[in-house]
């Protein structure tokens, strides 16, 4: 018996995968969080900021400097209240500093 591999695109592999369906959905939550907080963060600033991984109501920014992640500190509360009032569950927001 011959097994015959065809390549498959990531939405056709995700649709036949619950946990990559699972995760392409969660890439999606935060990517459109990130959207939607995009002019509450500084023009100079949102090139620093990418949208990180989503675990339950605790999301995660990566951020590319030390810098840019304390500005992005003291935006928090202000970016967390705009979430909620889109209706997204965000309890906390992590930044992570990615240099390099």
């Amino acid at each position: 018996m011959q097994r015959r591999h065809q390549a498959v695109s990531l939405q056709q592999a995700a649709q036949q995968a619950p946990t990559l369906a699972r995760l392409t959905e969660l890439v999606r939550e935060s990517s459109a969080r990130l959207k939607s907080i995009e002019a509450l963060i500084p023009p100079p600033l949102r090139g620093a900021v990418k949208a990180g991984p989503v675990d339950g109501a605790t999301w995660c920014l990566l951020v590319s400097s030390n810098a840019a992640a304390a500005k992005i500190r003291q935006l928090l509360p202000a970016i967390q209240s705009h979430l909620r009032s889109k209706g997204c569950e965000v309890n906390s927001i992590r930044l992570k500093v990615q240099i390099g």
